[in-house]
């Protein structure tokens, strides 16, 4: 009897779990709270929401030990199934990127055609020109330039920890990890500076909803990196990964350079080239 429960095969069935109708219901109170909450509907709005954030928060902490129990002591992370994962990772990423293509599809079928004529509200918001009148954009070569030097070099550093985890250096793997974290970090902390002082708002012009959307989006996800980081950082000084088994980190270092390689894009276009199209006019 013993023998017909025993695995004879290289596949993962994943044990019953709460945590995916705990985290719907946790996200759903969270959707709902804040939405009451930027309406002003009702006083309470701000505790529906946080509610619901810790309910998020605690099916991700709960979720994810589950994961790695899975991986590092019952041993269920086999090669095949960190094949499916890997698939899993790149179709993830693949649906991150058309998020971004959404938002670059907004940006340049406005600044492309600010003064197109039968866009009518169109030409009212932005005067004909783009940057719109009235807009004064940031200089790309200053905090933008210096966002980017900080999300390059943290793409080193992450990439060093990387190699050290495969040569089984794990000094290595701890400084790459710390330096990035710290590195994201700093990005994010320059990122709301340069918000603080934007000259524009997000709320009632075309370039503001526009630049918000995107640079704020790719903020998010730097911010949710450093946190996987972070996680990775912590599973490192308990011993986690080996130069053989290590897809929680692999998969951050992905995620890390597909963030940074959406930034040169966002530095290009919406810093540089949208600093150009307002010098020109």
């Amino acid at each position: 009897m013993a023998d017909a429960h025993a695995k004879h095969h290289d596949y993962h069935l994943v044990d019953p779990s709460p945590w995916p109708i705990v985290g719907a219901v946790s996200t759903f109170v969270m959707a709902v709270g804040g939405i009451l909450w930027m309406h002003h509907y009702i006083a309470a709005a701000p505790l529906i929401f946080g509610a619901g954030a810790v309910g998020v928060i605690y099916t991700s902490i709960g979720w994810w030990r589950d994961v790695i129990r899975e991986a590092q002591h019952k041993g269920d992370h086999t090669r095949v199934v960190q094949i499916s994962h890997r698939y899993g990772m790149i179709l993830f990423i693949a649906s991150e990127v058309m998020f971004f293509v959404a938002w670059f599809w907004a940006y340049f079928n406005t600044a492309l055609f600010p003064g197109e004529a039968h866009e009518v509200g169109r030409i009212a918001f932005t005067g004909g020109v783009w940057p719109p009148k009235g807009i004064e954009t940031f200089d790309p070569w200053h905090l933008p330039l210096l966002n980017t030097l900080i999300l390059l070099t943290s793409g080193t550093t992450v990439t060093w920890a990387h190699h050290a985890l495969l040569e089984n250096d794990r000094k290595g793997l701890k400084w790459g990890l710390i330096l990035t974290v710290l590195l994201g970090a700093l990005f994010t902390c320059v990122q709301a500076y340069e918000y603080a002082h934007a000259a524009f708002n997000f709320k009632g012009n075309i370039y503001g909803a526009t630049f918000f959307m995107a640079t704020g989006f790719h903020g998010g996800h730097v911010l949710i990196g450093t946190i996987f980081l972070t996680v990775c950082l912590f599973r490192a000084m308990a011993g986690h990964f080996t130069p053989k088994q290590h897809l929680g980190f692999e998969f951050a270092a992905w995620y890390w350079h597909f963030v940074d390689v959406v930034w040169l894009f966002l530095f290009a276009c919406i810093y540089v080239w949208g600093s150009g199209a307002s010098a020109a006019h």
